[in-house]
């Protein structure tokens, strides 16, 4: 393992060492002492591990966008196992397995969950599912840093002017990053607590939303969130997890507006108030619409967790919803609404093109400076046909051993799109601790397939396939 990979994921396993010593000291003061021999020795390894990585080697060695690929995966195995050790410790006899599985689920901000009931849990452990989720969406946002070379202009233009990083505008970057993520995480901190959510819950549940997880402090959201005002309150809350993670930071502090920084997050506005409209008018028979709209934006941020009494019976709309996605600098996964947007904006063109061949089309697109290249167009086709594929082998994969097929379809998606399963999905009962091993090995790999953006996973398989 090269100096670049032990100092990128040092800083993370630095990071984890400082979750685990606030367990540490949140068991001390509330008298949790169930498990805190678990947190210490996870604070112990990750501190020993972050410190040796950062080491002074003299060798250099070139960093490719290979070694930044290879790195971003890498971290997705290993981190997850020091998550586990607090599972595997506590007094809930949980096999390794399912450890990793609650890890990894944890680290992807999927939400899968192994354990039965919630109120069971120490709360030092519901605490560090909640860190689990935390830790996993500002890695993910430091990922698509790390790899944004590899996306094209118009996307890079919602973050930066910048074609490349150097190292400074990266640290700029990442700097910006945790004060950001931080600052939302507090802020949905102190929302929540206005809306009369308890200390604990509202801490948790910060971290459930600012990073599109899954995890929740309690087994059912409506023991908490009870109230049609705390509904729409919470609704609107998880939207934060949708849009860019710069948006506000570019409006209060930006000194000159380019629509470039603000594009994605317009075009996203509008997406948003079109499927209001729609959910509004169309679906809101039977349904109390605060219900509708919990739901509807916790699909669009792809977070997925809902009300008991959501309707089930919509559960391919919010399927697509979860796939489509959000901002492409937010926590959320999916496809990506701008790249299918763009996508489906230049097969129009070329269809009218060859209908009206008299008649000019241009991929010019409004609020964007560049008009669209042939080979940006190419990664979002391929980014769609990957998904195709991969949604294609865990379902069958699934379908083989032993789970019907529907379930294994929307598992698949939920999966793929890091989303956790719940009532309007059709999946609220899904017992994961049952699942046999090869089905929970097959659902953390492609967790982190979903997490990791799908156009890596080809430039990976090109270096090795076509090595020439």
């Amino acid at each position: 393992m090269n100096r670049f990979v032990l100092n990128y994921l040092g800083v993370f396993f630095l990071l984890l060492s400082v979750l685990s010593f606030f367990n540490i000291i949140y068991s001390y003061y509330f008298n949790l002492y169930l498990n805190i021999d678990a947190y210490f020795y996870t604070f112990l390894i990750s501190t020993i591990i972050a410190v040796s990585s950062f080491i002074k080697n003299k060798i250099e060695i070139k960093i490719t966008i290979y070694s930044k690929i290879f790195t971003v995966i890498i971290g997705y195995f290993l981190l997850p196992l020091i998550i586990s050790i607090p599972y595997y410790l506590s007094i809930y006899n949980l096999s390794f397995l399912n450890c990793y599985f609650e890890s990894i689920s944890g680290f992807t901000s999927t939400g899968f969950t192994v354990f039965e009931n919630i109120k069971h849990l120490d709360q030092s452990l519901i605490l560090w599912r909640s860190t689990s989720q935390w830790i996993g969406g500002i890695y993910f946002l430091f990922s698509i840093l790390l790899l944004i070379d590899i996306f094209d202009d118009s996307l890079k233009k919602s973050l930066t002017n910048f074609i490349s990083f150097n190292y400074s505008e990266t640290f700029k970057q990442s700097f910006k990053i945790v004060i950001l993520y931080t600052s939302l995480t507090i802020f949905l901190f102190i929302s929540l607590k206005l809306i009369n959510l308890r200390t604990f819950d509202s801490f948790n549940i910060a971290m459930t939303i600012i990073s599109s997880g899954g995890f929740l402090p309690v087994n059912d959201i409506s023991a908490i969130v009870n109230t049609n005002f705390k509904e729409i309150i919470f609704s609107f809350l998880m939207l934060f997890s949708y849009f860019s993670l710069f948006l506000i930071y570019n409006i209060f502090f930006l000194k000159e507006k380019s629509l470039n920084f603000f594009a994605e997050d317009i075009y996203l506005f509008i997406y948003f108030l079109i499927l209001l409209i729609i959910f509004f008018v169309f679906f809101n028979f039977n349904y109390n619409f605060s219900t509708i709209l919990f739901s509807l934006t916790s699909s669009m941020s792809n977070i997925g967790i809902s009300f008991k009494d959501s309707p089930s019976n919509l559960w391919f709309l919010f399927l697509i919803i979860v796939i489509i996605g959000g901002s492409f600098f937010s926590t959320s996964s999916g496809i990506r609404f701008l790249k299918i947007y763009f996508l489906f904006k230049y097969s129009l063109n070329e269809i009218l093109s060859y209908s009206r061949p008299n008649n000019v089309y241009t991929n010019k697109f409004h609020l964007i400076d560049s008009n669209i290249e042939q080979k940006d167009i190419n990664k979002y086709f391929l980014s769609v046909l990957i998904f195709i594929i991969s949604l294609f082998i865990i379902t069958s994969s699934l379908s083989i051993l032993g789970i019907d097929f529907e379930k294994s379809f929307k598992l698949g998606i939920l999966t793929l799109m890091n989303t956790v399963n719940s009532s309007m999905y059709g999946l609220n009962n899904f017992d994961f601790i049952e699942l046999n091993s090869y089905s929970k090995l097959i659902m953390m790999i492609f967790m982190i397939i979903g997490r990791v953006e799908l156009l890596t996973i080809l430039i990976i398989l090109k270096k090795f396939i076509f090595k020439s």
